[in-house]
């Protein structure tokens, strides 16, 4: 493992099991729970935000660092909007065997209701690389349902 590898923060137990989207990659054992609130305080009838916690739980014998992320977010419109990036709000974290990484963030909708999906690429201390799908959860108003 390399110097410039960083610490994870550390928190509980989680669920949905992840495996690697990769054909020639090991999949590793590691978990993603999603818990997603509408905030009415700060949305309006053009802007709708949710805030969303994510627990990465690394269930795997292997030490495993958090690359890049990319999400899908589709709104109610049908429009799709791609976004990719490095590591997750500002860190690239290493999540040791057992270790758990959790962080908060938000995305805005100008049509509700909406979903968002993606995966996460990461990378063991030998260099070897990782789709971990982050499961696809709801965007909904409160009070409405999916029909």
């Amino acid at each position: 493992m390399t110097a410039s590898l960083r610490r994870a923060r550390y928190a509980g137990p989680h669920e949905f099991p992840i495996r690697s989207d990769g054909p020639d990659s090991a999949a590793p054992d590691i978990r993603v729970q999603v818990n997603v609130q509408y905030v009415a305080d700060h949305s309006t009838p053009e802007r709708h935000l949710f805030m969303y916690v994510i627990h990465i739980d690394n269930r795997s014998d292997d030490t495993w660092q958090l690359l890049a992320r990319h999400w899908d977010i589709m709104d109610a419109t049908g429009r799709v909007t791609h976004v990719d990036g490095e590591g997750v709000v500002g860190e690239q974290p290493v999540l040791a065997p057992g270790g758990t990484f959790l962080y908060d963030s938000f995305v805005t909708l100008e049509a509700a209701p909406g979903h968002m999906g993606g995966h996460y690429l990461m990378q063991d201390a030998w260099g070897v690389q990782a789709r971990v799908t982050i499961p696809t959860f709801a965007l909904i108003l409160p009070g409405r349902t999916l029909n």
